[in-house]
């Protein structure tokens, strides 16, 4: 132990999320979720250069994920028909819905290009990046969406 830090870092004085239940938003992490593993390693290789950190996740484990950590933003690989994330909007409405505020960011990788309105998509999905996944598409939607741009 360093003379410097005696603290035993104890939850003597948690923080005031803690006491609250209410998580912070980590806006240095972006949860990458979809049924491709090959989607998920592309985007996250384009998160990773805006300087963030990308949890990777299929979508029957992002909702666990989801339960422990807030990530600033959610990327969604919608799949052929926009519907492989379906199961998680329940769950990221009620994450905003808790905070008050619109957080986490999310963005649909789709195969359809148009906002979220036009394609009738849920109404916590914040913007629409349309295939093929490219850096020059997605990065300035992360940066933007998480506060960098």
């Amino acid at each position: 132990m360093c003379p410097a830090d005696r603290d035993d870092h104890s939850e003597k004085h948690p923080k005031p999320a803690a006491r609250t239940g209410a998580i912070a938003a980590d806006f240095s992490k972006v949860l990458v979720v979809g049924k491709s593993s090959i989607n998920r390693v592309v985007v996250s290789k384009i998160v990773e250069k805006s300087g963030l950190k990308p949890i990777s996740e299929q979508p029957e484990a992002a909702e666990k994920t989801l339960a422990g950590q807030l990530p600033g933003a959610i990327i969604l690989d919608g799949g052929p028909d926009n519907k492989d994330c379906d199961r998680l909007m329940s769950a990221i409405d009620a994450l905003r819905r808790a905070s008050g505020k619109p957080l986490p960011a999310v963005i649909l990788l789709s195969t359809r290009n148009g906002t979220p309105e036009s394609l009738g998509l849920s109404s916590v999905i914040d913007a629409v990046v349309a295939k093929p996944i490219t850096p020059e598409r997605l990065q300035p939607v992360v940066d933007r969406l998480i506060g960098r741009g």
